[in-house]
Order: structure tokens, then sequence, then C-alpha cells
């Protein structure tokens, strides 16, 4: 059995038929785990031992002829950000290092229901502060592509796991671009739901007003499949949207006759890779051949988007980050003069240079003096940029841009110059200001490195994303599998 190629369809289809058992599912994928991860290091936590007594669970459940869910049996890997019960949750900081959660986050406790087999907790830039996975304060995820390149960040040991077909599926966190980023550098399909849609309760928050959950899969179809599981109305976060449900698997339809498609001309100037803009401006050619209407847009604040996220951001982390004390959870300093002197060392040496310096500077733009002239403007950009999105809405149904500017860059090449790595979400970080949904779809091979197209939508449209992923997926050039 290849199991590169294998989906959620195709195993689900072979667990009801009696092909194969979950328990022979997740050795498969064990074995895998063991041959690659060495070298990948896409999990910092491993969990066979509950895995198989839950794969078990489920080959039990077909023995006794009970209907299983789409998703049971499956091996899925869960980004460490999310809390998981009773195992190893760190944020990738050692400020976490012996954390273990006591409760379940909502999406991880209804995958729980459909039946997932958890293998471990993927690695992550710490605290989700990063574009590389190279923030990881235990060790940096390597492309699957390529072993001496970055796999994209901050979520970038949850798609390393799914593109080197470690895991079926997995989980993921997008604040700024953090699934659409490395799912592009990694050749795999990444979801950034609508704001609201998925719940973020026992999600370890980086900024609460950005932070998303989605999944990362091989196909759009399985995006979908997931996405209706862990989507839906949570009592325990005020922020999810009170409303039904879509089956976005079933909606599925490869038809783009009549849509309207917009390119933003501020996502097409210098500094996008001419290879990268040369396989996306084919696929829009083949959109509007399948009869979808291409219509050329501006979205005037894109420039400001950058900026204004970098402002927004760091305020939140400064925020959010002030209950790691070292006295109620995570790892304690050394005993000090008094404590200040203790929240300073433990804070000091628990969080990693980029945690350090992104709490300075929102630390900073919420002081007194500087709150009017930084924080509060940045706050009324942002309604500006939502409204730019709501006005381009009323003329296109999607907007479609390149996920990245650059194929995966080496490992090294940017840690030491933060700027530069800030640049590496310059065409995501605007969707998450307007909390719209977007999703990056494989689109071609630059250099032998997977490429990545970015769809946005209103928001909600999530259904309408998929259907053009779907085509696209169908019109692109073959997506080649690691080779490992």
């Amino acid at each position: 059995m290849n199991i590169q190629t294998e989906t959620i369809f195709s195993w689900h289809d072979k667990l009801v038929k009696k092909e194969v058992s979950a328990v022979e599912i997740l050795t498969l994928y064990k074995k895998r785990i063991e041959k690659l991860d060495k070298e990948i290091q896409a999990f910092l936590t491993l969990d066979f031992e509950h895995a198989l007594q839950q794969a078990k669970n489920i080959d039990e459940q077909i023995k006794q002829k009970q209907e299983i869910s789409l998703l049971a049996g499956l091996p899925v890997g869960v980004k460490d950000v999310l809390m998981t019960k009773g195992l190893r949750t760190t944020a990738g900081s050692k400020i976490l290092d012996k954390y273990q959660a006591v409760y379940d986050a909502t999406v991880v406790a209804r995958l729980k229901d459909q039946g997932m087999v958890m293998v471990g907790k993927n690695n992550c830039d710490e605290f989700a502060m990063g574009s590389s996975t190279e923030n990881s304060a235990f060790y940096p995820t390597k492309n699957p592509y390529d072993l001496t390149r970055v796999p994209g960040g901050s979520s970038g040991g949850s798609a390393a796991a799914v593109a080197a077909s470690e895991v079926v599926y997995s989980l993921g966190t997008d604040t700024g671009g953090s699934i659409r980023q490395p799912a592009a550098f990694c050749g795999v399909v990444g979801l950034k739901p609508t704001y609201g849609l998925v719940s973020r309760y026992g999600l370890i928050a980086m900024a609460s007003s950005l932070d998303c959950i989605g999944p990362f899969t091989k196909t759009v179809a399985e995006s979908a499949a997931v996405l209706s599981i862990i989507a839906g109305h949570d009592a325990n976060d005020a922020t999810t949207q009170d409303k039904k449900i879509k089956n976005y698997h079933a909606e599925l339809s490869a038809n783009v006759k009549g849509l309207k498609v917009g390119l933003p001309q501020e996502y097409f100037i210098k500094g996008l890779d001419e290879k990268i803009k040369s396989i996306i401006m084919k696929l829009v050619r083949q959109l509007a051949n399948q009869g979808a209407e291409i219509i050329d847009v501006s979205l005037p604040l894109t420039e400001y988007a950058l900026p204004v996220y970098y402002i927004i951001m760091p305020a939140e982390v400064s925020s959010n980050l002030a209950k790691f004390d070292g006295l109620r959870f995570g790892s304690r300093g050394k005993e000090q003069k008094n404590l200040f002197a203790y929240y300073a060392h433990t804070r000091g040496q628990g969080f990693g240079a980029e945690v350090r310096r992104r709490i300075l500077i929102g630390t900073y733009v919420l002081s007194a003096g500087y709150v009017d002239d930084y924080y509060l403007q940045a706050q009324k950009v942002r309604t500006k940029i939502y409204q730019d999105f709501t006005k381009i809405f009323t003329t296109v149904d999607v907007l479609l841009t390149p996920t990245t500017p650059t194929i995966p860059f080496k490992l090294g090449d940017k840690i030491s110059d933060p700027l530069q790595m800030y640049l590496s979400d310059i065409y995501t970080v605007s969707a998450n200001l307007a909390g719209l949904p977007g999703l990056s779809v494989p689109a071609g091979m630059v250099e032998n490195l997977p490429v990545g197209v970015q769809l946005i939508g209103p928001r909600f449209s999530e259904s309408t994303l998929f259907n053009i992923g779907l085509v696209i997926e169908e019109l692109r050039e073959p997506i080649n599998q690691p080779n490992l």
C-alpha cells in the first residue's frame, strides 16, 4: 500500500470494506514516522500508546457492525498550541516544556468524537510566532521536499507531517498566514476559515482577534470534510457564530462558470518570483477557459496591511503572554530577591528571542503616550482594510493571488533578519485583519519545490473557495510527492 496516495476517503472506504484495520493503518504511519521524522522533525511529542487504543476502539466498532464516521481510525497530527488532555502541550516553548493540558481544545474534542487517532503534537514556532518553524525552542522542522529548506511557519510541523505522509491530515493555526504559507511551501492544501467559524477554545492564544484554527490536507475535498466537523458554535467561545454549519464536502461542485474572480494588482508587483507569477497566470487563463470571468481589481490599502499587523499582533501578544509568569503553570525560574525579579528571570529564561521581541514591541505600542499614535491608528486602518475588501466583494466573488512571493527559503537564510522573515506573510495577513477565509492550494512546482495559489472570499464563503480549489486541482500540472 502506498500511503502517499491515500486520502481520507480511500482509507475510509478500505476500513468499511474491511480491507484494512485501523490498527494496520496506524502501524503503517507509525513505521513511516519512525523512518522519516528523525530528519524532518515534524513532531514534538508522540503518543502511539493512546493512538493504538483509539485504533482498537474503531476496529471493535467495525467488528460490531456499527457505522463509523468518515474521519474514524485515521492518524492525525495536532499543532502543539492546541490543548490535548493528559498530553504534553508546549506551544513550542521552553516555558511550557513539561506542561500537560487538563482539557481538550474544542476542535480536538470534536475530532475525538469522530474517532480520530491522534499520533502526536506537531512542532511549531514558539507560541506560533514565526514563518519558518525555526523559532521552535526545541528544533527546526525541515521541508520534506528539500531538507535544507524551511517548511514555513508557524504551523510548519503540521504542514510537513501531511506532506511527508506521516499523518492523513493535521490541524494548524493561522494568525497572519501560518496555515496558508506552510501549506504552499509543503505542497498541501491549507485552510484559514472565517474568523468565528471554528472555536478557539483550548488554543494557547497568540493574538486573539486574529487567530484561526484550520486543517492541512492532501486535497481540497478532504479539507472540506474536516471543516464540516470542526466548524460550529461553541458556548466556550463567544466569538463563534451561532449558525447552521454546512456539509462542505457534500456541497462540492467543480464548476466556476460565471464566477467572478478578482486579481488584485497589489499582489502581482515587484518582489513576486516571476516563475510563481507565471504558474498563477497560467491557472488564471485556464479558469477563464472554464467559464470564470477574470477581473482586474485594486486593494489600495494592501501596502499598509503588514505594518498594521505588526502593531496589532504584538499588542495582543503582550497581553496574552502576560499570564506566563512561572507561578500558575509552566517552568519555574530560580528564587530571586523579589517577585518582579522572579518574573523577569522566569520569562527571560523561558521565552525565546522572537517572543521577547514581540512582547517588547507590543508593550511599547500600548504604553501611555504611544497607544494613540500606534495601536489606535492601526485599528482604524484595520477597519479601512476590511472596508476595502467589502467593497471589492460587491464586484467579484473571490480574489485569487499567490500564497507566497517566493519558493521555500533555506534554513538559516532569514532567521537573523526579522523584517525579511515578516515579509513572508505579505500576501496572507490581510485576510486575518479582515476576518476573511483563505485557502491555499498547490499550484505547481518551481525548481522541484511546490508553490501555492491563494483564494480569499467574503466571510463564510468557504464553499465557494472549495469549489474553485477543486477546479484548480484538476487544471494544474501534477504536484510531485516528496522523494523520501
